[in-house]
């Protein structure tokens, strides 16, 4: 298991999510939220990859720089609500080199769900959800892995996107809901 943060970090998301109750039909879904750059990804698929559970990523959702919220209304429109009234969830991928929707994908069953990224734990998307991780990091280490991870891509959007984030966090409380805190220092 892919520890590269806090030891014993996705063992303890585990621990918890596996108490969870179903939250769509026979599935347990795992929101993973925080700001950019603090550590996510890596720990949602160190729990994905542990449980065998999918994992949708936000990224693969929002409609373009300017949408977060388009990537949280189509994680409600057609995974969430799909999946809660036992239905087939079928998602679009952005294609960010296109600037456009793409393929795309349906959700492949199991009795889990993990998505990770900002947004995942949004306010309308929580009836569904059977409970939310949020990751706390400092904003300098957040940067810095943000602009490693993603390059000179990523530099000019950085403030653009926190802005949103902000915006997003400010209206719907993901922090203040989170069932699960951790804390990614950073090294």
């Amino acid at each position: 298991m892919d520890e590269q943060w806090p030891d014993g970090s996705a063992r303890r998301v585990i621990a918890w999510a596996t108490a969870l109750p179903p939250s769509a039909g026979k599935r347990r879904i795992v929101a993973v939220e925080g700001r950019s750059g603090s550590g996510k990804t890596s720990l949602a698929r160190a729990v994905a990859t542990a449980l065998g559970a999918p994992l949708l990523h936000m990224d693969d959702l929002y409609a373009g720089w300017d949408g977060l919220r388009d990537g949280v209304t189509a994680l409600h429109d057609r995974v969430l609500r799909p999946l809660a009234e036992s239905r087939p969830a079928v998602w679009r991928r952005w294609d960010w080199t296109a600037g456009a929707y793409a393929e795309e994908h349906r959700v492949p069953d199991s009795d889990w769900l993990l998505v990770e990224g900002v947004g995942s734990g949004g306010r309308v998307l929580r009836p569904y959800l059977s409970g939310v991780v949020w990751i706390d990091a400092p904003a300098g280490v957040r940067r810095d892995r943000a602009l490693a991870r993603d390059g000179q891509t990523y530099a000019p959007h950085w403030i653009r996107w926190a802005r949103q984030e902000d915006a997003f966090y400010a209206e719907d409380q993901v922090r203040e809901a989170a069932h699960l805190i951790l804390g990614n220092p950073g090294s």
